[in-house]
């Protein structure tokens, strides 16, 4: 979303049960990689089910001006028709990604092995966010970069036509500085290596197996992994269906729970297990989750999620070795958690900070502006359940997480819950507010 966009407040209030049948958009992440791999493939790739929020098409374009031939038919299907591993062209003009740090991280992997400069930018949210976790290993392969202090975008990638391989030990259990640097490894003679210490999402290692690509994963003694692979590769176009996005799914099904009597049922939801943290967690709270229709399409699980909100959810304690496979989902488990009898600990969010807005803070901010009992220890985040006053303004922070996350809030709160703007939304779900609506749910722009 533009810095400059006007701000479009919205609210939500006590809604009755939520009813109905419902496929969200595309998963974000695999979106974004179906782009990216179809980009560096040689022959076309067919999308089906790609996500159509701004991050992504922000990608699109993205590999456009890299060389890759990328158009859509009017029924939705996407055509990517690749140049290769390593025949992406040097862009004329800078490539705005948005709001999307998956699309810049991933984007700043590709063309560090390349020998091209890229200049990259974002909007307000994504020029805070530090790029230094990947610019670091990233220069290890012998890229340049160029940022603004604290390693912050507009970023210029000076592109290598020397890489070295790298063995890159992750300081922290993440999918983006992972892919990064397996991505460099692409163009790069020799083997690349990524240990991480806990495991963290594999849609990269998944999606690249895909596309022909060998990726050699192991499990360490200390239950992390060490995923490597071999170049330079030839890829090859391999068709995609893209099931839906289980962080998307995460707002209808927490709406579902906590609104009694609710029977909702959310189709094609990508169930890889590095991705379902929050339901095996909502599970243990007590929530009335069942997976139907279980298959698999193109290397990823995908199923059916049957949700009734019959069960009172119960405060438990989260530990912190499932924060990989539910990052993105800890401010909408805390609007869970705000509704569960007892108390809920959620620990270890210290990525939480380092989001499209330091969303530990906005999360907290948010609870307190609905009078919602809650403490941070550390990196973790305490919440009191029971009854939700509600009744506050929450700032967004260009976060379109925070936002859906205190719009389901407000579903059940004694008092109207409203975000200051629900533009940002757009990026990853732009049809929140309308499938929303076809449940049951009562939104309304704020202060009507």
């Amino acid at each position: 979303m533009s810095s400059s966009q006007t701000k479009r407040p919205l609210q939500s209030l006590k809604s009755r049960a939520l009813n109905g049948d419902i496929r969200v958009p595309g998963d974000k992440s695999i979106s974004h990689r179906s782009l990216m791999f179809g980009s560096l493939a040689i022959g076309e790739t067919k999308i089906t089910g790609l996500l159509e929020g701004e991050d992504v098409l922000a990608t699109a374009e993205a590999m456009r001006k890299l060389g890759a031939t990328v158009t859509r038919d009017e029924d939705g299907t996407w055509h990517v028709t690749g140049v290769g591993v390593g025949a992406l062209r040097e862009p004329d003009s800078v490539i705005d990604m948005g709001n999307a740090g998956t699309g810049i991280r991933l984007m700043a992997g590709i063309v560090a092995t390349h020998p091209i400069t890229t200049f990259f930018t974002g909007d307000a949210s994504l020029c805070k966010r530090p790029m230094g976790r990947v610019a670091d290993p990233l220069a290890e392969f012998g890229a340049q970069f160029i940022t603004r202090e604290r390693g912050r975008p507009p970023m210029a990638v000076i592109g290598t036509d020397e890489a070295k391989p790298v063995t890159y030990t992750l300081p922290m259990a993440s999918a983006q500085v992972k892919s990064a640097v397996l991505l460099a490894g692409l163009n790069t003679a020799g083997t690349t290596t990524v240990i991480e210490p806990k495991p963290s999402r594999d849609h990269t290692e998944r999606m690249l197996r895909h596309f022909g690509v060998d990726v050699d994963v192991s499990i360490n003694d200390d239950g992390g992994r060490t995923v490597s692979l071999t170049g330079p590769v030839e890829m090859k176009a391999a068709d995609i269906v893209v099931p839906t996005d289980p962080s998307s799914a995460a707002f209808p099904l927490v709406a579902a729970l906590i609104n009694p009597e609710s029977k909702v049922t959310i189709r094609d939801v990508c169930l890889n297990p590095l991705r379902t943290g929050l339901i095996t967690t909502l599970i243990e709270m007590g929530g009335d989750i069942t997976i139907a229709n279980e298959r698999e399409e193109a290397g990823e699980t995908i199923g059916d999620l049957v949700v009734s909100g019959k069960n009172r959810l119960t405060g438990i304690v989260v530990p912190a070795e499932r924060a990989p496979s539910m990052i993105d989902e800890y401010p909408v488990l805390a609007v869970a958690a705000a509704y569960a009898q007892g108390e809920t600990r959620m620990c270890g969010l210290e990525e939480l900070r380092v989001k499209e807005s330091d969303r530990l803070a906005a999360v907290a901010a948010g609870l307190a502006a609905n009078k919602v009992i809650h403490r941070i220890e550390g990196d973790d985040l305490i919440v009191t359940g029971g009854e939700v006053p509600g009744g506050g303004m929450v700032e967004t922070h260009l976060d379109h997480r925070i936002a859906m996350s205190f719009l389901v809030l407000g579903l059940g709160a004694n008092d109207p819950v409203a975000v200051d703007d629900a533009n940002p939304i757009a990026t990853s779900f732009p049809s929140f507010e309308a499938l929303m609506r076809e449940l049951g749910a009562n939104l309304a722009p704020a202060g009507s």
